[in-house]
């Protein structure tokens, strides 16, 4: 993962860019974006535990952010998943998406990250409202964002977006630069009419 972060990184100096490792690997991503010299994770099972496809993740905020500040990254931010896909959230059902999010900015993630039930399935725009009311800090939509809907998806500060630009929309297929061209065309005509 060293490899390939410092690998994109020398590509794309000026974009800004980030890591998430699978199976709440939080605090080996966080070392892999220091040692690389990027600027943000993705953290899985940040507030709340909750049972994943990987099995129990518990709440690693506290750990987290002491390792954070431990190895020098302070500057690394830290976008929280809050009711994270491929997870059921049975055990904090009395808590809504609301008041995760609110939680992970109390434990200061520097963003929220909302998805859908599975990759590439769609976030819930109301979802996107109620946790935008909730917070300050940027709200992302993490999976299902596509051409077809991109605009009731506005209201988010970042889109991360994978299996739509893949061909036939499949995550593990190659990148088909027609789509990611004409999807970022509709944005910037969304953003001409949005001025």
């Amino acid at each position: 993962m060293t490899f390939v972060c410092a690998t994109v990184k020398r590509a794309c100096p000026s974009l800004p860019l980030g890591i998430q490792i699978l199976c709440a690997a939080n605090q080996q991503a966080l070392a892999v974006a220091l040692a690389t010299g990027l600027d943000f994770i993705r953290a899985e099972g940040f507030v709340f535990s909750h049972v994943a496809d990987e099995g129990i993740l518990d709440a690693c905020a506290g750990d987290l952010l002491r390792y954070r500040k431990q190895i020098g990254a302070e500057h690394v931010q830290i976008f929280a998943d809050v009711k994270k896909k491929h997870s059921s959230h049975a055990l904090t059902a009395d808590v809504s998406v609301a008041e995760t999010a609110k939680a992970a900015e109390f434990f200061l993630a520097d963003g929220v990250v909302l998805t859908g039930t599975a990759t590439g399935l769609e976030a819930d725009p109301k979802e996107l409202e109620e946790v935008g009311r909730a917070v300050k800090i940027p709200v992302l939509i993490g999976s299902g964002v596509t051409l077809d809907n991109v605009e009731d998806y506005l209201g988010a500060n970042a889109f991360i977006i994978g299996s739509h630009f893949k061909k036939e929309g499949h995550w593990a297929n190659d990148i088909d630069s027609d789509c990611v061209k004409r999807f970022m065309d509709h944005i910037g005509k969304l953003r001409e009419r949005n001025r």
